[in-house]
């Protein structure tokens, strides 16, 4: 008797008549949060709730070390539309240290100092496509924080640190002619500083730190080859603030921008990312506020070195507001390098480094700050992690008094859907 050939892979264990069954999409991350349908919408909601220790919270050169507690949730919400997206990315913070600090020895303060610090960045991004070729572009955006504990542009005897509020709207245009991409973007934010609560019982108005800004960003970029996408881009703007003249007599409106060059890549899917290399510079209304500008860098790179093993790097350039006597602004430069590795599927060791400069320009100070970071993530199923986290900061200032260190640990629970 002839042998029976042999029964295709595909078809071992099927029911005669029976159609294939679809195989299953890999899983690329078994302890990611899977989310829930709301109609078109995919929402996903986590919280994180953790306490650690601070060994200079208020991050001044006489360090006082204090236990913390810290909630953070996130919540966010994607369309799933064959046309058309909206997204919205919601995450917020509270770091609370269960007391107040006394004032420092020899001033006269009755109230204790509370270091109580909210955080919430929020942001909302629509597109709609008008065609295969032309998109309209719009985002709604709210950060809500406090200066950084250190920062010179703290005032003294302050009860508590004022909150500031951004609320910003975008919109704008992307269009492609073949391989040619051009986009233009308005944009408009405000902010607004709560009023200071001092030691001694007043208050001390803020209004002067309240200003609008009005902008637009371009950029042009070609798509040389798949993978490879260099581009030009050009952003201006202009501050107008509440109260023309702040505390100190100084006009602090001004005007500002940027232009930079660079590119996007893909490189065989394992380096991919965008840098770019150019100037931003601001100039005020005051003639007695130097003009601020320098070298812009602006990165953003994701290497998987092995299938466990990524690299990440991040630059980034801002000039922001100061209220100091004298100061234009401050430049500011971020680098950061981090290693991800995953020792099992359950548990990612991620080791950070970060180092940035603030330059005050007009006072002549200068800070760097050099920042170590370890975290440990135990991912016992896809809704419940455990994190651990060591931090050191040092913080070198050229001007006495300026500088600080601090070591932070904290444990966190993280519950996620």
């Amino acid at each position: 008797t002839a042998a029976k050939p042999p029964v295709p892979a595909a078809l071992a264990g099927r029911v005669p008549g029976q159609p294939a069954r679809r195989q299953l999409k890999r899983d690329d991350d078994p302890f990611g949060a899977v989310g829930d349908y709301a109609g078109s919408f995919l929402i996903k909601g986590a919280l994180e709730v953790g306490g650690g220790y601070d060994s200079n919270p208020a991050r001044t050169n006489t360090a006082r070390s204090s236990g913390f507690y810290k909630v953070a949730p996130e919540l966010m919400i994607t369309s799933d539309w064959e046309r058309h997206a909206l997204v919205a990315d919601l995450r917020g913070a509270f770091t609370g240290y269960g007391h107040d600090f006394n004032p420092p020895a020899g001033t006269v303060s009755p109230a204790p100092i509370s270091l109580d610090r909210p955080e919430f960045n929020g942001h909302v991004d629509g597109r709609i496509d008008v065609s295969r070729d032309t998109h309209l572009l719009g985002q709604g955006r709210l950060i809500v924080g406090t200066d950084n504990p250190g920062s010179p542009n703290i005032q003294a005897g302050l009860t508590k640190y004022p909150l500031f509020t951004t609320t910003g709207f975008s919109g704008g245009i992307d269009q492609t002619f073949n391989r040619l991409q051009v986009s233009a973007v308005g944009n408009f934010d405000r902010t607004v500083y709560q009023d200071s609560q001092l030691t001694d019982g007043t208050s001390y108005p803020n209004k002067d730190r309240n200003y609008n800004q009005y902008g637009g960003v371009g950029r042009v970029s070609y798509e040389l080859k798949p993978g490879l996408k260099p581009f030009v881009e050009i952003e201006g703007d202009t501050r107008v603030h509440d109260v023309p003249v702040d505390r100190y007599q100084y006009l602090r409106g001004s005007d500002g921008g940027y232009a930079k060059a660079g590119t996007s890549f893909e490189l065989t899917r394992l380096l991919t990312g965008e840098v770019s290399i150019g100037y931003a510079a601001r100039r005020y209304v005051d003639p007695r506020l130097e003009k601020l500008g320098g070298l812009l860098t602006s990165a953003s790179l994701v290497w998987t070195m092995t299938p466990l093993t990524t690299v990440k790097f991040n630059a980034d350039t801002q000039i922001s507001e100061s209220p100091l006597a004298g100061v234009s602004g401050v430049f500011t430069r971020t680098y950061t390098a981090e290693v991800d590795h995953d020792f099992r599927r359950w548990l990612t060791g991620i080791g950070k480094f970060t180092y940035a400069t603030y330059d005050y320009q007009g006072s002549g100070r200068s800070d760097r700050l050099n920042s170590v970071e370890g975290n440990l993530i135990y991912k016992l199923s896809r809704s419940l992690w455990v994190k651990g986290q060591l931090r050191y900061d040092k913080l070198d200032s050229n001007v006495v008094g300026g500088s600080y260190n601090a070591t932070v640990a904290m444990l966190t629970v993280r519950l996620q859907n």
